[in-house]
């Protein structure tokens, strides 16, 4: 099934590889002529190639079963003149009533067997999309990728991957519809005559209409589904950036906005229901409509025309057989015309793309990024086994030339090259969610030796004391579980792990403390470190290890200023000295926190494959990889890692939870409520007249084809037409289940806007997001269908039932047995196909989340050349989705075949029954009943696939009742405690006996804490990696909430007010900057409370003022999701304007210096002393040099005050804070 995809992906550029010379208009010559000359790559041909013999098979069987539809009126006829005559032998009846019987069989039987072929194509189908879907993002280029977002391409591979497998199912439609109504129609004309024509002409007309509502459809579905698209989009960042959400007191701006497109939808979704509600009634008045102008016209043209039970009733029963097809061939016309339209611009766009792969000494090279150049005519050639340190500015290209390195960068010009493998540190780190151990092997052999001398470099064996599972502790999604520095420590273990030829670090030592980094480049990096002889590329902001390098380059602008070793850029008195100068005063170690955000994904090309050769330490070949556990890494905020041992190695991340059992009466309930209990009742009442109006027009007939002498066709059009009339008032239905929509999505959203911080630390992102996109996709669309195809089922078989007992009441006595064994097939079915369901449905989500995070790392995976196994993990995944759905498309064959095979035992007694009672039956009514029962087994068959359908539908509102009743926060505001408007005043704060824990059942975080804060102090906060410096300042915002003792500012206990009240007084800057997509503007103030003059004087404030009045649109500026558009310094200044904006009186740093130079470092730490002077201002630091002047410092160590008071105390003390500051050079 595997070796499907390749045809879609052999479209390689072979460009840019030996030509030196070759300019740019050559490779742009290239690249066209490279397209035009093969045909264009084509997503149909690859499908019909693979899929299309197999497919044929199915077709074959197609074709038996429309001949055999067409046995059965003729057998029909024959018995019901076998009843008007007298004197025929009663076997001959039997047989007609057994051969009805063998023929309904045999039609099962071969039907089921088209089936079956057609599911198992549509399977084979959506598997190969998906894998071809895979591997072309782990291979795009960099402008593909930005083209759609991670939201889009997730789409692509659940909603259009699937549409596309419904379509092969009634593929063949299209030929078998013209040919069934091309045979009803001859054996209409023999019957009747030409008086049919009448009815074809209603028919015909009917198509248009039909045609033009289906349109409509298409095209609000379309419509729909960019509002979904967005929307999704839209709650996709909102829970990726759910902690500044909360944070910022932010939650009601995002919430309106989802809202709004939400309205947009439904108020799409009541029109579709509008017109849905026309079409059937179309749907269900056609055959009427047509039986009644035939059989008027029939009667009328000539008066030797006499209207009989034979004529009638075969007719009608020609007439239900052609039903189906005009309906369903302008729904499969428009189905195909919508994947044809909607999806392949998307999916191709995507499986079809070029890519371009680039070889990565740069002579005159110049690489772009985002439409403007980022480096200009590089000239660098890094000797094997040196270590050169790239140094400049935010925003110079630093991170860009090491992406270049790996071939991330669209090339403009020149060429790169890189001798042997590559092992690549992202500046943030993309953690799996795998074991600790899984992420440093990442598919390297386990080597016991090798492996501890890694984690004693990296200094890894302290906090592997500390997590609850040593290395085998699993790590949740994007490594939320690790704080920022234990991830970028893990980013290097892997990196040392692979032992490649060259190591490209992009800023590595930035997230991690002052003796942590000393230590990690000595053991590591540095001249005496593991890596000594390998080639390594540093990018570093941190001064003190530059004398140590074997070559500095400086970059300005994108360009090399200089470059040479330490010494040598010293004499020559260029920039760099000048830099240093400035700097080497406060020679600093520490270097600027940056936790791992997501790697660039702008940085995304494909890597030469490296041929892991093999090396140093244990001659460990790195060409041995397995197959690898899956984990994301989008944007979330580091956690500390104090969360130990309450059971050895506990799950972070639960397993999604799968119902067992019936779907509780409660939920249906629960629907029936969203709906409106009047409502449901009046619906149901509608369903009855309808079905009661149906089966009195028939009746009327058979009274009128026995009443052949009395020619009454006049009187009874009108009446007829009256009691068909009330079919269209049923359709008043499906605008209820728009209300439920929309309450049940309300719900939902408010509540996961209102749930705590911890339960999105334990339940990956895609989980919700699942509720968000399938879940209620489902009670939008799907569930209202359902709903209204189950009643009417019902309703037909019911009916039907009572035809035929009144025609011949013997059949009652059947009927219960029949009834037991469809209820017993019934309730098998659904327990077994509910169960399939939702273990599908569980077992699909890993297949997206690990896409997701595959895309988000998708550099780092190409850096290490794990392509082929994260391709391996993706199929597994695949396989044990379809380990579920398979059987769940053979129970539906199964379910089929019994289901029909009671409807045709329900024919053999009708016709068995007449047979026997013909003496005192009328043709009349014999024609009635075995019409109808020869009807009944559709909609006994339909009844049981709604039935369960119902049922794994309303799962969906089961699942999103789940999601809306989970535990939430304390209120937004708290009327009757509302603090006064200007609180608080003076800022102060006081901790008393404060203990915090993260979770339940979790150990204490924060123990005992006391101490009192003056308003317009400014405190340090320092300590090891996982102290609990991030907590403390978590619990000033109530994200987590006190397990003992209180804190009070300005003497308001702060856990008595609302949380919105007490968040839009504080002011974070959190350690890793978020931004949301839409206008700057919209990041800095989402509720517009502030002028633009406000707005720009922040931006001033914030040194940003340059970038953003030199963009176009200026405060308009778009940023994409996430903020990838700007570099990370930039984002980081973004949150420093944000809180300049809202200036309140107590304002928290959490290492805010992340991924900034020096300068810039200055820059914001100088606006904080002037802007926020009077306000009382709490630092996590790592460079202490920040804090040195700060009124006093507080030392965490395991949770609990070790010291509290000025540093120049403490530097006396010579406590631990004098150890760090020793570590850092800033005391001898």
């Amino acid at each position: 099934m595997y070796s499907k995809p390749p045809p879609l992906t052999t479209n390689h550029v072979a460009g840019g590889e030996g030509g030196g010379e070759s300019n740019l208009e050559e490779v742009e010559v290239l690249l066209s002529n490279q397209r035009s000359v093969p045909q264009q790559p084509s997503f149909l041909r690859a499908l019909i190639k693979a899929f299309g013999p197999y497919f044929l098979i199915g077709s074959a069987f197609k074709l038996l079963q429309d001949i055999i539809t067409f046995v059965n009126p003729q057998l029909l006829r024959m018995l019901i003149s076998f009843t008007k005559q007298t004197g025929v032998p009663d076997w001959w009846g039997y047989t007609l009533a057994f051969l009805m019987f063998f023929t309904a069989f045999l039609q099962t039987l071969v039907l089921h067997r088209h089936f079956h072929y057609c599911f198992v194509t549509g399977m084979n189908v959506r598997t190969a999309l998906i894998g071809a879907i895979y591997r072309k993002a782990l291979v795009i280029t960099n402008a593909a990728k930005r083209s759609s977002t991670v939201g889009e391409v997730v789409n692509l591979m659940s909603v259009d991957a699937q549409r596309f497998m419904d379509l092969t199912t009634f593929l063949n439609m299209l030929w078998s519809a013209p040919l069934q109504i091309m045979l009803a129609l001859y054996f209409l004309w023999q019957n009747l005559g030409p008086s049919v024509l009448a009815g074809v002409a209603v028919m015909i007309m009917l198509i248009p209409f039909n045609a033009v509502i289906a349109m409509k459809t298409r095209a609000y579905q379309v419509e729909q589904m960019q509002y979904k698209d967005t929307r999704i989009k839209l709650m996709n960042e909102i829970l990726n950036g759910i902690k500044v959400l909360k944070l910022y007191a932010w939650e009601n701006s995002f919430k309106d906005k989802v809202l709004a497109i939400r309205q947009k939808e439904l108020d799409v979704l009541r029109k579709s229901a509008y017109l849905g509600a026309l079409s059937t009634m179309a749907w269900t008045s056609a055959p009427f409509l047509v039986a009644l102008t035939t059989f008027a016209v029939y009667v009328t043209v000539d008066e030797n025309n006499v209207l009989d039970a034979e004529k009638a009733f075969v007719s009608l029963s020609l007439f239900n057989i052609l039903r189906f097809p005009l309906n369903m061939l302008p729904q499969v016309i428009s189905s195909i015309v919508q994947v044809g339209s909607e999806d392949p611009p998307v999916l191709h766009r995507y499986v079809e793309k070029p890519l371009v792969c680039i070889y990565v000494v740069i002579p005159e090279s110049i690489l772009e990024m985002c439409e403007r150049c980022l480096c200009c005519s590089i000239n660098m050639m890094v000797p094997q086994g040196s270590l050169l340190a790239v140094v400049g500015h935010v925003g110079c290209g630093k991170s860009s030339l090491i992406s270049a390195l790996l071939g991330e960068m669209e090339k403009v010009e020149g060429d790169i090259s890189v001798r042997g493998s590559v092992a690549y540190v992202p500046q943030q780190a993309w953690i799996q969610n795998a074991t600790l151990r899984d992420n440093i092997l990442f598919e390297n052999p386990y080597n016991e030796q090798k492996y501890h001398s890694v984690l004693e470099a990296c200094a890894l064996t302290f906090d592997l004391e500390v997590l609850p599972g040593g290395d085998m502790t699993e790590i949740g999604e994007k490594g939320i579980n690790l704080s920022g520095g234990q991830r970028q420590r893990v980013s290097l273990a892997r990196a040392l792990y692979s032992d490649a030829d060259v190591y490209l670090l992009d800023d590595p030592l930035s997230a991690v403390d002052a003796h942590v980094s000393k230590h990690i480049f000595e053991n590591l990096i540095g001249p005496e470190g593991l890596l000594k002889g390998k080639t390594r590329i540093l990018v570093t902001h941190g001064i003190s290890f530059l004398p140590q390098v074997d070559n500095i380059m400086v970059m300005v602008e994108g360009q090399v200023s200089e470059m040479g070793s330490y010494q040598e850029l010293l004499k020559q008195n260029g920039a760099f000295a000048e830099f240093l100068r400035n700097y080497a005063l406060e020679d600093i170690i520490e270097e600027e926190e940056a936790t791992g955000r997501t790697l660039l994904p702008a940085l995304m090309l494909f890597i030469t494959s490296f041929e892991g050769k093999a090396d140093s330490l244990n001659g460990e070949n790195p060409k041995s990889r397995s197959v690898r556990r899956h984990g994301c890494s989008q944007r979330k905020h580091s956690e500390p890692q104090e969360k130990k041992k309450p059971h050895e190695m506990e799950k972070l991340i639960q397993a999604e939870t799968a119902e067992t059992g019936r779907v509780k009466t409660k939920v249906y309930l629960e629907y029936v409520k969203a709906v409106g209990p009047l409502l449901s009742v009046v619906i149901c009442f509608l369903y009855g007249c309808q079905s009661a109006a149906a089966i009195g027009s028939n009746i009327w007939l058979s009274q009128w084809t026995n009443d052949v002498s009395t020619n009454q066709t006049k009187e009874n059009v009108p009446m007829r037409v009256g009691v068909y009339a009330a079919l269209g008032i049923v359709q008043g239905t499906s605008i209820g289940n728009i209300s439920a929509a929309r309450k049940l999505h309300y719900n939902l959203l408010s509540n996961k806007l209102h749930t705590p911080q911890s339960f999105f630390d334990t339940t990956p992102l895609g989980r919700i997001i699942n509720r968000f996109s399938k879940d209620i996709y489902v009670i939008d669309e799907a569930l209202p269908a359902t709903v209204l195809m189950f009643l009417g089922t019902f309703f037909v078989s019911l009916s039907t039932i009572i035809v035929i007992i009144s025609s011949t009441p013997i059949f009652a006595v059947v009927v219960v047995p029949l009834a037991f064994i469809y209820v017993f097939v019934q309730r098998f079915y659904v327990a077994t196909s509910r169960q399939l369901k939702r273990l599908e449905s569980v077992s699909r989500s890993p297949i997206y989340s690990h896409f997701s995070e595959t895309i988000t790392g998708c550099s780092v995976i190409r850096a290490y050349g794990r392509h082929t196994a994260f391709v391996l993990m993706s199929d597994m995944k695949v396989d044990e989705n379809q380990k579920s759905y398979y059987p769940g498309i053979v129970s539906n064959r199964w379910l089929g075949v019994r289901i029909e095979f009671i409807g045709n035992c329900i024919v053999l007694f009708a016709a068995l029954f007449a047979v026997a009672g013909k003496e005192n039956l009328n043709p009349g009514l014999v024609g009635l009943s075995v019409s109808y029962a020869l009807q009944v087994t559709m909609s006994l068959n339909w009844m049981v696939r709604m039935t369960s359908d119902l049922e794994s539908n309303i799962v969906a509102v089961e699942r999103v009742k789940e999601y809306s009743e989970t535990k939430t926060e304390a209120p937004w505001e708290v009327e009757d405690k509302k603090p006064p408007p200007e609180w608080p005043i003076k800022g102060n704060v006081e901790f008393q006996n404060y203990s915090v824990r993260y979770r339940e059942g979790l150990d204490l975080v924060l123990k005992n804490l006391t101490l009192n804060v003056r308003g317009g102090e400014k405190i340090g906060i320092v300590g090891r990696t996982g102290a609990g410096k991030s907590s403390m300042t978590l619990c000033l915002f109530r994200l987590l909430e006190a397990a003992a003792g209180e804190i009070t500012i300005d003497e308001v206990r702060i856990a008595e007010i609302g949380l919105h009240d007490l968040r839009s007084k504080l002011t974070i800057i959190p350690q890793e900057p978020v931004l949301f997509s839409g206008t700057l503007r919209m990041n800095l103030d989402p509720f517009d409370k502030y002028t633009d003059e406000d707005v720009w004087k922040a931006l001033e404030h914030s040194h940003l003022h340059r970038f953003v009045s030199n963009q176009t649109a200026k405060l308009e500026l778009q940023c994409s999701e996430g903020g990838e558009n700007l570099s990370v310094g930039q984002r980081q200044l973004v949150c420093l304007a944000r809180a300049l904006l809202r200036k309140t009186r107590i304002l928290i740093l959490d290492e805010a210096t992340a991924a900034i130079d020096l300068e810039t470092d200055d820059l914001i730490q100088s606006t904080i002393r002037t802007q926020f002077e009077d306000c009382t201002v709490f630092t996590i630091a790592h460079r202490l040099n920040t804090i040195m002047d700060y009124t006093r410092v507080l030392v965490l160590d395991k949770g609990q005050i070790a010291e509290f008071d000025t540093p120049a105390n403490l530097l006396s003390q010579r406590g631990i804070f004098y150890s760090m500051a020793k570590d850092a050079g800033l005391t001898q």
